[in-house]
């Protein structure tokens, strides 16, 4: 069996690696950046991977061992028919190209970044008689509803759960319209639709703050006015509880989200768009 790197066909060896792709491919491998595909023998990609040296990367693969944090490497060499390498400029193309192929292709044996489509938006906006707050993985679904979008967020268990929590804490400080008493909008399987009355429009600006990253005092004013409600008082654990979670939720993904935004103007990167921004900023950072 031969298969084709670079461009350029290698003999057969010993070891499994060896035998698929090649007892000589060393002498071809560059040790530039650049990114690898394992196929199928039908020729589809198993998995993308990205190498600041794609000859001590693959190296890795052939020599892995039958250690458990080996697995994934073996299991690949095994199943895989062909190897393609592909050579970029630089660590920062590679990642770029990366990320392409995995959101085209979706490999299987690749889960970061393969599962773009369920990157969460939370969406914001206020009537004269209400305020409206959604969260969904699929914001085309209600673009004809005036929302003003936040995210995406990488995690959507982390950030369903920190809307939930905003949604706990304005109960408290406003009033949460029933089901039947909200408009008419799209049922979309895993979003949430929230509508609250009587909810201050400095408490819409201090949510809105929140979820754009531009107040990082924003918890601690919530919290400032829940101190004011005798329920919430009542309900201290629960508070303190959602409180921390908006908290940390903040810190971990709003801030970092708002970085790597800085200077372009915006509050929202589309799910197709996110993980390349992350790219490029820790590179211009870096």
């Amino acid at each position: 069996m031969c298969a084709a790197v670079s461009g350029i066909f290698v003999a057969v060896g010993l070891k499994r690696f060896d035998r698929k792709f090649g007892a000589d491919v060393y002498r071809v491998l560059p040790t530039s950046p650049g990114v690898y595909l394992f196929k199928d023998g039908a020729d589809v990609v198993l998995y993308v991977g990205k190498a600041s040296n794609l000859r001590r990367r693959l190296q890795r693969y052939r020599n892995a061992s039958r250690r458990k944090t080996h697995h994934k490497m073996r299991a690949l060499v095994r199943e895989a028919a062909t190897l393609e390498v592909r050579p970029t400029d630089s660590e920062r193309q590679a990642l770029l190209l990366e990320n392409e192929l995995i959101r085209s292709l979706r490999p299987r044996y690749n889960i970061d970044g393969a599962f773009f489509f369920l990157y969460p938006a939370v969406g914001v906006y206020k009537t004269n008689e209400q305020m409206m707050l959604c969260f969904t993985t699929s914001r085309e679904s209600y673009a004809s509803w005036p929302f003003d979008w936040y995210g995406t967020f990488r995690s959507r268990t982390r950030t369903k759960a920190a809307f939930d929590a905003m949604v706990t804490l304005v109960s408290y400080l406003g009033h949460l319209e029933p089901r039947s008493r909200l408009p008419r909008v799209p049922h979309v399987r895993g979003s949430r639709i929230v509508g609250v009355r009587r909810l201050a429009a400095e408490l819409v600006e201090i949510l809105q703050g929140y979820w754009a990253g531009r107040d990082p005092e924003a918890v601690a004013q919530l919290a400032q006015r829940l101190l004011e409600r005798p329920a919430a008082r009542r309900d201290a654990h629960e508070v303190q509880t959602a409180l921390r979670l908006l908290d940390e939720f903040y810190k971990r993904e709003v801030e970092r989200l708002r970085r790597a935004l800085a200077g372009k103007g915006l509050s929202f990167v589309p799910q197709l768009e996110r993980d390349a921004l992350f790219i490029e900023s820790q590179s211009d950072n870096g």
